[in-house]
């Protein structure tokens, strides 16, 4: 049943529209005047309410106004006798839905209620998913109490609040998706559009028209004008996934855009200005792309205001327990199913794997055991072979800095080493850095210079 709230000073209207509403199923309360009206749209809930603009005390505009100001977010008819087109655009401009004279008629008056009843549905509808989101991608989604994974966490809730553009790398399966919709969500713009596009997954030919849209007939096949993804995000945040990938000739307009806030659409000559949010992610070396000439460095700088490196999952062990527990929930929760009970000698195996897919790896990992299982528990026979090879047994030396048949990426990979060392320097040293320091055979500047670049925390000791 909907709740409406009628604020008049005339009682005959107070009681005509009471009874009317009441009469199509309504449950309706009456106000007298502005200051009562306004305080029972504070304290109770009503999913829309009826205003007369000319009362003595507060007026109908003075409401409107508290409400703006208040974020009092419920729709409202203005209903008087005294129209202009002045206050009638006042009105508007503060928040009303609409505007009826007296006299008027009840059935287009009824009209009205029903449209602003079905913005009010739509509103409540959009809070409810909006904060869905928000939960869903509050900080606890990103699992882990490794020191790594929480200083990522305490990185990104410096940053989320801002519009600086974020560059975060990190090998494939990682989550770098997961921090850039924790970042948009946490922020400002999470009322806006997240918009992503993964650049290696659209075909280079029409990749440009992808980012930036295209005017009708600007190539073959254009029939139709077409917004581009930086449209579609303004005022929001633009996702970016496999940034390393974009060509040359693409890598100049992005460049444009982020320092200009500006572009043409593809075969067009009009200037779009926008509004964007960029969040780019990579699993290449950037900083190699530009020695090699193939990433622009300008572009490079622009993207790397704020970087962020999610490290390996191999690299934090003790969040595998975490992980492996909060996927069976949540998978058996989504697939319907039992949770199956993971043994000790299977936990073992899985914290001691060197998962070169990373969470995306172990997650598809449990979806299938949740799945396949027999019985209620999870046995070392029903892991993939990998798992269970003798080369993953922790008395077996490591085999971690093999090279593949693949290649590695050995300036990310001496990175990721040099993160772990200053990471452990700080755990034996309890946090003074001096100490940190000397046991790396650093000076402490050094070593607080390398934790601002690498965006470390460790502790508050100033030492």
């Amino acid at each position: 049943m909907h709740r409406i709230l009628v604020i008049d000073d005339e009682e005959s209207i107070r009681e005509l529209l009471k009874d009317f509403l009441e009469s199509k199923g309504m449950e309706v309360i009456t106000s007298a005047d502005g200051e009562s009206g306004l305080n029972l749209l504070k304290e109770e809930k009503f999913d829309l309410f009826l205003l007369d603009l000319m009362m003595p005390g507060m007026s109908g505009l003075d409401v409107l106004k508290e409400t703006a100001s208040e974020k009092i977010d419920i729709p409202s008819i203005v209903i008087t006798a005294h129209a202009t087109v002045q206050t009638a655009v006042e009105a508007m401009k503060l928040g009303a839905f609409d505007y009826i004279t007296k006299p008027f008629n009840l059935e287009e008056f009824f009209m009205s209620v029903k449209r602003a009843l079905d913005v009010s549905r739509l509103q409540e509808e959009n809070t409810r998913l909006k904060q869905e989101l928000k939960k869903k991608f509050g900080y606890s989604k990103i699992i882990g109490n490794s020191i790594p994974i929480q200083n990522v966490i305490k990185f990104i809730e410096k940053i989320a609040d801002t519009d600086s553009t974020v560059l975060i790398t990190g090998e494939s399966g990682t989550g770098k998706e997961l921090v850039a919709k924790t970042i948009h969500y946490n922020s400002s713009r999470s009322k806006k559009p997240l918009i992503p596009l993964n650049c290696a997954a659209i075909p280079k030919d029409i990749l440009e028209s992808e980012l930036f849209g295209h005017e009708k007939g600007a190539f073959t096949g254009a029939v139709n004008t077409r917004i581009g993804r930086f449209e579609l995000a303004n005022n929001g945040t633009l996702f970016l996934d496999e940034i390393a990938e974009l060509a040359p000739a693409l890598q100049v307009k992005l460049l444009r855009v982020l320092q200009e806030k500006e572009f043409e659409r593809v075969g067009g000559i009009k200037t779009i200005k926008v509004d964007v949010r960029i969040l780019a992610a990579t699993n290449r070396d950037l900083e190699k792309a530009v020695k090699e000439g193939t990433f622009r460095e300008d572009l490079y700088y622009r993207l790397n205001v704020i970087p962020i490196h999610l490290p390996q999952l191999r690299k934090m062990k003790e969040d595998i327990p975490l992980l492996v527990n909060h996927f069976v929930e949540d998978i058996s929760r989504r697939k319907k199913k039992d949770q199956p009970v993971i043994t000790p000698e299977v936990m073992n195996c899985m914290v001691n794997y060197r998962w070169p897919g990373n969470v995306r790896e172990l997650e598809n990992l449990i979806e299938r055991l949740t799945i396949l299982k027999e019985g209620d528990e999870v046995r070392l026979e029903d892991l993939p072979e990998r798992l269970r090879e003798k080369h993953h047994d922790e008395s077996k030396p490591s085999r971690e800095q093999e090279l593949s048949s693949d290649g590695v990426d050995l300036n990310m990979m001496l990175d990721e080493i040099e993160n772990n060392m200053i990471i452990q320097a700080l755990e034996i040293s309890k946090g003074v850095k001096s100490k940190a320091a000397s046991l790396l055979g650093l000076n402490r500047t050094t070593l607080i210079e390398k934790m601002k670049k690498k965006a470390i925390e460790f502790g508050t000791s100033p030492k």
